[in-house]
């Protein structure tokens, strides 16, 4: 069995080609793939070579973690049946390919436990699931409700939709770009300039992924105040000691969701409480992953570009 997948050879090259796949066991669903998400943080980091090495991974690689599929095989164990819509959070199932992060392909082998059940009416919008559950763990983080959020692309307008949904106060969303201050949705997007900085924040959430958003967003926090960084910054990170230390702030990371987030988020799509709506911004066939990758990567105005793998040749 084989699949076609979308391949990092090295740094900067990007091939479609076939790759032999391992054979599926007990436990394990395949899958074809619907759409799948392009991320712009960790896939960016992988095909520019900027991420920071870590144990596994080389070249060539699969990318992806953002699929959405339909089980066409279930194992006896798998807890799956033919026919079930999931979501692939990842997949290690290449022959001559390392899977970093491995969804990005038209058939998936992958353990059934590791997919989750999303139901037919929310397909199209399920690759976010994924980013959704980022923003939803980097809250869940904080501790407390959120003031204030640094960016306001997909993870960052997710983040403010999710803060509603569970009852906060609308958070206040800064954003350099003018193409990314439209779409707020129940929250206020302001350019940094133009906000009211003399009331202090008590909590703050970076999900720009810019290091030179760090010391105004310290500057802005209350004393004994937190920031969290919920970007993944490729470089050393810094920032001006004395105002962090005259504020006694607390400095969070927050790292990769877990499950239960995942199923958080699920829980309050499926209550009708978060919408994942108008985020997909654009869409391309998998023949033409090179252009939409470059389109995902530097275009502002493309908020979430997805691979259609029913628009495959």
């Amino acid at each position: 069995m084989d699949t076609t997948a979308i391949v990092f050879e090295q740094p900067g090259r990007l091939t479609v080609k076939r790759l032999a796949l391992t054979a599926p066991q007990a436990a394990d669903v395949v899958v074809e793939t619907v759409v799948s998400g392009i991320s712009t943080g960790t896939e960016k980091m992988l095909f520019d070579g900027s991420m920071p090495r870590f144990p596994g991974m080389t070249y060539p690689l699969v990318p992806g973690y953002e699929s959405v599929a339909r089980v066409i095989k279930a194992g006896p164990v798998s807890g799956r049946k033919v026919g079930d819509t999931v979501f692939v959070p990842g997949a290690s199932c290449f022959e001559g390919a390392a899977g970093l992060f491995g969804a990005t392909a038209d058939r998936l082998v992958i353990p059934g436990a590791r997919t989750i059940l999303v139901p037919e009416l929310y397909l199209e919008d399920a690759p976010l699931l994924a980013l959704a559950a980022t923003a939803h763990h980097a809250l869940i983080r904080a501790e407390r409700p959120v003031d204030l959020i640094i960016g306001h692309g997909v993870l960052g307008r997710l983040m403010a939709r999710l803060a509603c949904a569970l009852g906060q106060e609308p958070p206040q969303v800064l954003e350099t770009l003018p193409e990314r201050r439209h779409g707020a949705d129940g929250y206020e997007v302001l350019d940094p300039g133009a906000a009211d900085h003399s009331v202090p924040r008590h909590t703050i959430i970076d999900a720009s992924g810019s290091l030179s958003a760090l010391d105004s967003a310290i500057g802005w926090l209350a004393k004994g105040g937190t920031l969290v960084l919920a970007g993944f910054y490729g470089e050393r990170v810094d920032f001006a000691f004395p105002p962090a230390f005259m504020r006694e702030i607390s400095v969070l990371l927050s790292s990769e969701f877990k499950p239960d987030d995942l199923q958080a988020v699920l829980d309050l799509v499926t209550a009708g409480r978060l919408s994942l709506g108008g985020l997909v911004t654009h869409s391309a066939a998998p023949t033409d992953a090179e252009a939409a990758y470059q389109t995902a990567f530097e275009d502002p105005a493309c908020l979430k570009m997805v691979i259609d793998w029913r628009k495959a040749a």
